[in-house]
């Protein structure tokens, strides 16, 4: 793949990051996981290391600094051509910057956000590092989805921020929709509501494609993570949501082909 196409246009999904207390014991968790490999990343914000599935790059996992108390959560990176001009747009529709702009060495420039219900995302402007090299594999991230209370205010946010398009999920038990980029789906929101975990509050969830969530799931116990909501049949294939050591919950995907 060139560097041309592999550069993706803003606002999509292109990295996910986990900053963690514990990073040795944290890659041997994912590493009996998901089979990955780690080598070091750029340290601006600290030591940290590239996740690699068969050589290539497919997620991120640095030290938290001990100065801050933040919950320990998967991240997704969204696109960008210029970070900073982002920044500002995402200040300008009632969204806050807690981190950045700044330059990770030359792999690229990035912030660390929040949207205006409180859930976290990066921005990503790719320099040397385009992001995940490979999706959607075992392994892999499979999907990126906002969990939050309601999907109508928030959607005007990130439309407003990265130009998606909507498409609603049609259901009358459902609030769900899709954000599109060029015709095709990168994203995905769930309204829960008042199911939302109190714990918690809007937050995104990061789907890893495995090939059997059964196992996947015995696998995370037998690590020392635990499961949050056991296996179950969706309209994309078979998923569980999981959390690692630390508490950091994701979700397990077994995609219908």
């Amino acid at each position: 793949m060139t560097e041309a196409a592999a550069r993706r246009a803003p606002g999509t999904p292109c990295w996910v990051s986990l900053m963690v207390h514990d990073m040795a014991a944290t890659q041997e968790f994912y590493g009996a996981l998901f089979g990955w490999e780690f080598r070091p990343g750029p340290q601006q914000l600290g030591p940290y290391a590239r996740a690699l599935l068969d050589g290539r790059e497919v997620a991120g996992i640095g030290r938290m600094p001990a100065d801050r108390h933040l919950p320990v959560a998967w991240t997704p990176y969204l696109a960008s051509d210029d970070v900073d001009a982002t920044a500002e747009t995402v200040r300008h529709c009632g969204g806050t910057v807690g981190v950045g702009p700044l330059d990770a060495g030359e792999a690229g420039r990035m912030a660390i956000c929040s949207d205006p219900s409180g859930a976290v995302f990066g921005i990503w402007q790719a320099a040397a590092h385009l992001g995940m090299a490979v999706t959607a594999v075992p392994g892999a991230v499979s999907w990126n989805e906002l969990v939050t209370r309601e999907t109508a205010s928030v959607a005007k946010f990130y439309q407003a921020v990265f130009g998606y398009a909507e498409e609603a999920v049609v259901s009358a038990d459902f609030d769900c929709l899709t954000l599109q980029l060029e015709g095709r789906p990168v994203a995905s929101m769930q309204g829960v509501g008042h199911a939302l975990p109190r714990d918690r509050g809007p937050h995104w969830m990061t789907y890893f494609e495995v090939g059997d969530v059964d196992e996947a799931v015995e696998r995370v116990a037998d690590l020392g993570g635990h499961t949050v909501k056991p296996p179950r049949d969706g309209s994309h294939g078979r998923v569980a949501t999981v959390a690692d050591p630390e508490g950091a919950r994701f979700a397990l995907v077994a995609s219908e082909r």
